[in-house]
């Protein structure tokens, strides 16, 4: 099969790249590399995938409307995976813009491209960040989003809603990924989790947001690839051929729990800086994924312990740190928290 993954030196792009690859899929990759977090760590990336010659790499902003329809036109793409986006809720902050070209100005690029060269699926990255102000849990793929908190959320709450249009208008199968903070080796360094390991293993303070009373469904990066292809082959009936699918872990863990978790794994205890909450962020997260189990019979497998455990053994390794035992670094370690 041929499969566009776009944003494939990001995060989640390119643990599903190489999953792809290994189940001997041809990957036609793109990314523009942007400077959001270190461009080396996404180099890094691309480095282990490029040696595959069923994976073809461009470098392709995909704001660039003539760039994207002519990606379409060439590559008669079965499958897409639209990954690229602008991330952050903080971010959006200080650079709305950012948002727009990628988000929005981007993602009508790719649904354009989808509408005038055909493909049996389209599925896109959504965000948990999209439930907002909703305070009921767990979050369902029913309640209403009518309340986002930040531009990040907001532009991810449209993407739904333009998808939903064109996989009307144009009877493009189209699937949604609500994902739940995702985390795991080869991770984002905007990240909560990549921030408190490098800092514990340098010995500077952690930033812990509304003093630590926060709940986050954290999500194995494992679990998402999986959750991802087995939805490739699952077009749903609906008519319009459009869902939306929530992609948790199902089991929302205090921040102090997992901070905790970390110090384990490390042998050392972090100096905590304990701070307010940050505009646009929310208490809790907590992915109802009854739907996904439904359709697919898929549920994430991997406890927290489990995946920080394999997040701290690459940290070491990829940084050269020296900070643990390996003992404390054993994958295998199956604590739940």
């Amino acid at each position: 099969m041929k499969i566009l993954v776009t944003g494939v030196a990001g995060f989640i792009g390119f643990h599903l790249a190489k999953r792809l690859l290994a189940e001997g899929n041809q990957v036609y990759g793109v990314d523009n590399l942007n400077n959001y977090y270190d461009v080396g760590l996404k180099q890094a990336r691309l480095r282990q995938l490029l040696p595959n010659p069923q994976f073809t790499f461009e470098y392709l902003d995909i704001s660039d409307r003539l760039l994207t329809a002519n990606l379409f036109t060439a590559g008669k793409f079965e499958v897409v995976v639209h990954l690229a986006a602008q991330a952050g809720v903080r971010y959006s902050l200080e650079n709305p813009h950012a948002y727009v070209d990628s988000n929005l100005i981007g993602f009508t690029n790719i649904l354009e491209g989808c509408r005038y060269n055909p493909v049996q699926h389209l599925i896109f990255a959504s965000s948990s960040s999209i439930y907002g102000k909703n305070t009921q849990v767990p979050f369902s793929v029913a309640d209403p989003v009518d309340s986002p908190v930040s531009l990040y959320a907001a532009t991810k709450k449209a993407n739904e809603l333009m998808a939903h249009a064109y996989s009307h208008l144009y009877q493009i199968p189209a699937t949604g990924l609500r994902f739940f903070t995702v985390y795991g080796p080869w991770g984002r360094p905007d990240m909560a989790y990549y921030k408190f390991v490098q800092a514990i293993a340098e010995e500077r303070p952690i930033d812990v947001y509304n003093y630590g009373k926060m709940k986050r469904d954290f999500t194995y990066i494992d679990d998402v690839v999986t959750g991802i292809v087995k939805l490739i082959p699952h077009r749903t009936k609906l008519h319009p051929p459009y869902k939306i699918y929530n992609l948790g872990n199902n089991h929302p863990v205090e921040l102090q729990e997992f901070i905790a978790t970390i110090e384990t794994l490390m042998g050392k205890c972090a100096q905590k800086n304990f701070l307010p909450m940050q505009p646009g962020d929310v208490v809790a997260t907590y992915a109802d994924i009854q739907e996904l189990m439904n359709d697919i019979n898929f549920k994430p497998t991997t406890s927290v312990a489990q995946g920080l455990a394999s997040f701290v053994n690459w940290y070491s390794s990829y940084y050269g740190y020296n900070t643990v035992t390996e003992k404390s670094l054993s994958p295998k370690l199956s604590t739940a928290v």
